[in-house]
């Protein structure tokens, strides 16, 4: 089997004990005393705390060379050979799409702005029924590796090769900006200078590379169970020792609204307001659907599945998941709020709601007993090389599928269509480590960040599979002039500021906004009429798909002027 020989083993052993060894250089300069970071003198990780994270690298090491001696095809490198359990699929999912940036992001929010954004989850019994019963039994019915397939059935090779392209496009920035996240939160964490944050993204990259580039998919929904786990245990003692520190919950718990947190009403009109009740459910909503109809790592753990009711339980699982660890992340940002500002000494003089995206990793590093310290910095790890390792195998499945056989030279053996797919998995893995070198330069709070990057074309992307499952009459120029306007409408919105100079609106209406703009333009243009290949019909059809165009850049233009 490839990469499964002697020669390889040893070329895995070998990066195992450089991952051991790049570890313990920054353990024995941190096993004794204090050390100095942003936040003042501090403990930081002891020798117990770096044993534990050199195991897990290992570890994570050890399950990739074993799955590689499993793979027979590409349907076991791809998709687990469409028979893992439910239960680790589910998990699989949750961790995936959990990743540093939730992890980070969420007890920041609720630190920083207050507790509204947790109103999102209220959605998910409604988000359940309409994917478990109406988009997962169609994907199942389907012959696919590539979500990204369907399209092709259904509109043309076009309307697919631009579902593809934003999807690679998306996932990329997306693996780029949680690197970047866990990097940050590890030199954090250890009271490193800013320029070390290069270095723990590339060694954290390269372990997730090397597992899910010889482990193929098994060896993903393997570790993204174990890292999912890791993750919950390092929130819920996070929970615990704040309470048992500070002498139960009642010391922490929020008694009355904080005087930082923002003025959040229940619904609201103004694009301006940052965030609502209302637009809370209905952005958690709408990015849940469109995910679940039509991003390949979702789609790609239903296909991992033996049928429907297998792949709805999985997803039921997942949708469980995260609503406990929504919770429990929410419970964190409590915590540490309480805690700090109890104890304002132990941030040098900082403010906590400036700082509030990563007061949690500060805690993690300074204030957890030894050993445990370490288990929660793994689940920091987890969570990024498990979003990595997920990215990864669902971005090499699409590139395979849509750009490298179809232009390229497609092999015809099973062995060679593996390895193919392998160094497909390595070139992604070297991309995201550059990307995530240069992602810190982009400002702002880590959730709005979020949305303005790695989930700006979710609504485009999810309008554009709803055209194709459930819009009979449009047509594949509707549907790509369709998407590409709601592109269009998400970078205006997310970057109103920028473009017109005036204030920003709220992160909250990009998705509802591009994945409307989408529809109507889709399937309004695909009721003008059209001969065939007239010439004059073509002149019609995009004649009328620029007066959109022009009266939006009238609307730019002329509030810019106000």
């Amino acid at each position: 089997m490839i990469f499964a020989g002697r020669k390889v083993k040893k070329q895995i052993a070998a990066m195992m004990t450089l991952v051991l060894m790049v570890s313990a250089i920054p353990a024995m300069a941190a096993d004794t005393g204090t050390r100095q970071n942003e936040f003042g003198n501090l403990r930081g990780l002891q020798f117990a705390d770096w044993v534990v994270m050199g195991i897990y690298a290992a570890g994570m090491l050890a399950v990739g060379v074993y799955f590689a001696r499993r793979q027979k095809n590409m349907e076991e490198f791809f998709l687990a050979g469409r028979s893992a359990k439910p239960f680790m699929v589910g998990m699989s999912l949750f961790a995936s799409l959990i990743s540093t940036i939730s992890y980070l992001a969420w007890p920041g929010e609720m630190i920083k702005h207050g507790p509204i954004i947790m109103v999102g989850i209220v959605s998910i019994p409604v988000i359940y029924l309409l994917t478990g019963y109406a988009l997962i039994p169609f994907f199942m019915k389907l012959p696919i590796t590539s979500a990204y397939e369907i399209l092709e059935r259904r509109f043309g090779m076009r309307a697919r090769l631009l579902g593809s392209t934003i999807f690679v496009a998306t996932r990329l920035v997306w693996m780029g900006l949680f690197m970047y996240l866990a990097g940050k939160a590890i030199v954090v964490m250890l009271g490193w200078p800013q320029w070390v944050i290069s270095y723990v993204i590339i060694i954290t990259g390269v372990v997730t590379v090397v597992y899910s580039s010889i482990g193929g998919f098994s060896a993903v929904i393997i570790t993204d169970v174990f890292q999912a786990f890791i993750l919950m245990t390092g929130a819920v003692l996070t929970v615990v020792c704040i309470s048992i520190s500070m002498g139960g919950v009642g010391s922490w718990w929020p008694h009355s609204w904080a005087s930082n947190w923002d003025q959040q009403p229940f619904f609201s009109l103004n694009p301006e307001v940052r965030v609502t009740v209302v637009g809370t459910m209905v952005a958690y909503f709408v990015w849940w659907i469109c995910t679940a109809c039509s991003d390949q790592m979702a789609i790609q753990r239903y296909l991992a599945t033996k049928d429907a009711k297998s792949a709805r339980r999985a997803f039921l699982i997942n949708n469980t998941a995260d609503v406990l660890v929504s919770i429990l992340l929410a419970l964190v940002g409590f915590a540490l709020l309480g805690y700090f500002r109890a104890n304002p000494q132990l941030l040098d003089g900082k403010d906590p709601i400036a700082n509030a995206d990563f007061l949690f990793p500060h805690y993690i590093a300074n204030f957890l007993p030894m050993g445990v310290g370490g288990l929660v910095v793994s689940g920091m790890f987890a969570a990024a090389m498990g979003c990595l390792s997920s990215g990864i195998s669902s971005v090499t499945a699409v590139l395979k599928t849509d750009f490298w056989d179809r232009f390229g030279k497609r092999s015809s053996g099973e062995g060679h269509q593996v390895k193919s797919a392998k160094v497909i998995v390595v070139i992604i893995g070297i991309v995201v480590l550059l990307l995530s070198t240069q992602i810190g330069k982009v400002p702002g709070n880590i959730l709005e960040v979020a949305n303005k990057t790695v989930n700006l074309f979710v609504g485009p992307m999810g309008a554009l599979f709803v055209m194709a499952l459930f819009m009979p009459w449009v047509d594949e120029f509707g549907a790509i002039a369709g998407t590409i306007y709601g592109c269009a409408v998400a970078m205006i919105v997310a970057y109103w500021d920028v473009i017109t100079g005036r204030g920003g609106l709220s992160f909250q209406w990009i998705m509802l906004a591009s994945l409307i703009a989408s529809l109507i333009v889709g399937s309004t243009l695909s009721l003008v009429p059209i001969k065939a290949k007239s010439p004059g019909s073509r002149i019609l059809r995009f004649g009328t798909a620029a007066i959109p165009l022009v009266a939006l850049v009238a609307l730019i233009l002329h509030i810019g002027k106000v």
